[in-house]
């Protein structure tokens, strides 16, 4: 039985339009894409711009040139490892590969700063640079470093070597991962798209009460009460 039926004809008019509007912004009205995948490439492009660190990465890693290393490198299978040698190899080092496993001898900073030239080309989008390099996918070349990195990491890290390892986490989280999620992302500025990113954020705080709003007219129009 509704007791109170303005209050519960309201909130049911509200949940309405909340799903009237739900199903627009996930139609393919905003050039191709539905609502959600504007505002996600849109923000994306944004914090593109201001997710350079490559140039600031180089810095650090150009301390370690000179810095010989051995490691062994673990990888997930044999072709990952011979698709992962001559990245390594690019920068100057010696691999020897035995199935999913690298042995790697050679120059710490140059091995980083051929690392560091291939998320550049990746993160201004120059994806036809790094397959044409290496013969194979250019996202798979990113990936692959992503976890050679890795590996380096946990190696390096139990041979004490700990400032080497730190700067390996540094190009691993700021140049490699930065160049391959931002990839064939195209970069633009909050100022050209302040006011799309003014309103939706608005419009979310809205739309996000006006759900809780109608939810509750339902429920209190029921006659059901919320009792401290």
């Amino acid at each position: 039985m509704i007791a109170h039926k303005k209050e519960f004809y309201g909130g049911v008019a509200m949940m309405v339009a909340f799903i009237v509007v739900l199903v627009i912004i996930f139609m393919p009205i905003f050039g191709g894409r539905n609502g959600l995948d504007y505002l996600d490439n849109l923000y994306n492009s944004i914090s593109k711009g201001s997710a350079y660190y490559i140039p600031k990465v180089k810095e650090e890693s150009d301390k370690f040139v000179g810095n010989l290393v051995e490691v062994s490198l673990v990888m997930a299978d044999s072709e990952q490892a011979q698709q992962t040698a001559p990245l390594l190899m690019k920068g100057g080092a010696l691999v020897n590969v035995s199935g999913g496993q690298l042995k790697v001898s050679g120059d710490l900073g140059r091995i980083l700063e051929n690392c560091l030239a291939d998320s550049d080309a990746m993160y201004h989008n120059d994806g036809g640079q790094v397959s044409g390099k290496y013969g194979y996918d250019e996202r798979r070349v990113v990936f692959n470093w992503w976890n050679a990195l890795k590996a380096m990491d946990k190696d390096l890290t139990k041979q004490e070597k700990f400032k080497e390892a730190k700067v390996i986490g540094l190009v691993q989280s700021k140049a490699v991962e930065c160049a391959y999620n931002y990839y064939k992302i195209e970069p633009q500025k909050i100022g050209g798209k302040i006011g799309i990113v003014f309103f939706s954020l608005v419009f979310y705080v809205i739309y996000t009460l006006w759900y809780g709003f109608a939810i509750m007219f339902m429920f209190e129009g029921w006659g059901m009460k919320l009792q401290h």
